[in-house]
């Protein structure tokens, strides 16, 4: 018996709606388009964003254009089988792109290519589509005073990308988000931007300033770690992965420091950085493998995928989020253990100065019970020699002061500034060198022996100071 059917057509205006709230942001939404770009060849990319006279958007690029056949097939929603396999420079991911990524922001997407000359142009209006209850797909027959239209006119062949009647960018935010979007493709792309071999070199530009790339390894530095890369075969695809450890913020200067550590910071900035087909997909995450810590804030993982792996990443539509499959994770946790030992080294060696015996310190970890303390060290020299000179009385009160400075140390605050800036630290401005030497002359007119000189010269004030007791 045959199955009973009936046709129930969904409702267009309806479907646009859910369609549009598929989560881009501008950023991400424009990267989908330049990963088209890239895809065409393309070596020059313009973007053309401003709110006046009235808010506007187009990209253009110098790759190879379409035909009136292509244009069509591309500007057709899921036009391109997910599970197809795709040349090894295709950036695409489900055949949506253009289309989800553009209406996420607008609702006119239209689109204007040559190849060999020949202009093609075609035009999705969301409103007409509903009025219509139709993808009814428009070409227009006046677009030559679009953004950008005049160079894409001197082109032998290329794409021009329009977006009209904006309504996800809001005016008043407007230069954040062009500030946004540089640092998002700077970041992106990076690997283009530089010309990285085999990649062709790629030029973006936002309203004619050019996209810097910004490496987020540091590579160029000699402090930078590069930890020994490997690659794992997955379902017979090579996976590259190359873990680094950025330098100590001892080691670069506080600007160099405050542009690696990027908006998000180094806590929130370390971890994984996936790469596809050279572009990155997602950063800044251990994937619930590993807890981000600050002793670890300075590690960062680049791993490298080939486009026929999507399936094993979850790559999503917008190209902005994955999840490695149960098979990778077990060599993920693996290189994790790895790289956190070694990337933990900068701030533990530090951390274990204060255990440092050949160096009597001012402040000791003091047991209590099954934790401890940080103590102000009672048998430093100086803390003696101080001793000596009070009564009892006055003994007892600088004890109860001492274990209030112990009691109350701001290590909260003390954490945060390590964290977020800690080139502004400038804790031994606290004694200047004219303190030492007053210092110095004091101690001298109470009569210094020998072994006292001795265990001076072995406290942090005096340890690199052993000309002093010579003059």
């Amino acid at each position: 018996m045959p199955l009973k059917t009936q046709i129930v057509s969904p409702n267009v205006g309806n479907f646009i709606d859910s369609l549009r709230e598929i989560g881009y942001s501008t950023e991400v939404a424009v990267a989908d388009l330049i990963d088209n770009s890239i895809t065409a060849n393309s070596s020059e990319i313009y973007i053309y964003a401003v709110t006046k006279p009235i808010l506007a958007f187009a990209i253009l690029d110098n790759g190879k254009g379409m035909s009136e056949t292509e244009l069509i097939e591309a500007m057709r929603l899921a036009g391109k089988n997910q599970q197809d396999i795709r040349d090894k420079n295709d950036l695409g991911r489900f055949g949506l792109g253009l289309k989800t990524a553009s209406f996420s922001q607008c609702k006119k997407l239209t689109v204007v290519t040559k190849n060999k000359k020949e202009i093609s142009c075609r035009q999705w209006d969301l409103n007409y589509i509903a009025k219509k209850n139709e993808w009814f797909l428009i070409t227009p027959q006046n677009y030559n005073d679009f953004p950008l239209y005049d160079e894409f006119a001197k082109l032998d062949r290329g794409t021009l990308v329009i977006w009209e009647e904006i309504d996800k960018i809001p005016s008043a935010n407007f230069a954040e988000m062009i500030d946004k979007l540089r640092k998002h493709l700077s970041l992106v792309f990076h690997k283009f931007l530089e010309g990285q071999m085999p990649l062709k070199k790629l030029n973006i530009h936002v309203n004619n300033n050019p996209v810097k790339a910004f490496n987020p390894f540091n590579i160029n530095h000699p402090a930078t770690q590069q930890i020994t890369s490997e690659k794992i075969k997955i379902y017979g695809s090579s996976v590259s992965i190359q873990p680094f450890i950025l330098p100590h913020h001892s080691k670069i200067s506080q600007q160099e420091y405050e542009l690696y550590a990027t908006e998000e910071g180094y806590v929130k900035s370390q971890g994984f950085y996936l790469y596809r087909e050279n572009r990155i997909i997602i950063y800044g995450t251990w994937w619930g493998l590993h807890k981000a810590v600050d002793a670890h804030k300075l590690i960062r993982v680049r791993i490298e995928i080939p486009n026929s792996m999507d399936s094993h990443w979850g790559i999503d539509i917008k190209k902005s989020m994955a999840r490695p499959a149960d098979i990778i994770k077990s060599d993920l946790r693996r290189i994790i253990s790895q790289v956190t030992d070694k990337g933990a080294r900068p701030f533990s060696a530090r951390g274990k100065k204060i255990e440092d015996k050949s160096i009597i310190q001012f402040w000791e970890t003091f047991p209590v019970k099954e934790n401890f303390r940080f103590a102000i060290n009672q048998s430093h020299p100086l803390f003696i020699n101080l001793l000596s000179s009070l009564d009892d009385y006055q003994k007892e009160k600088l004890k109860y002061y001492l274990n209030g400075v112990q009691a109350y140390l701001p290590l909260d605050a003390i954490q945060s500034k390590l964290q977020t800036d800690p080139h502004s630290i400038k804790q031994e401005s606290a004694l200047t060198e004219d303190d030492i030497n007053k210092l110095f002359i004091m101690l001298q007119e109470s009569g210094l022996s020998e072994e006292y000189k001795q265990e001076l010269l072995k406290t942090e004030i005096f340890k690199n100071r052993p000309e002093i007791f010579k003059s």
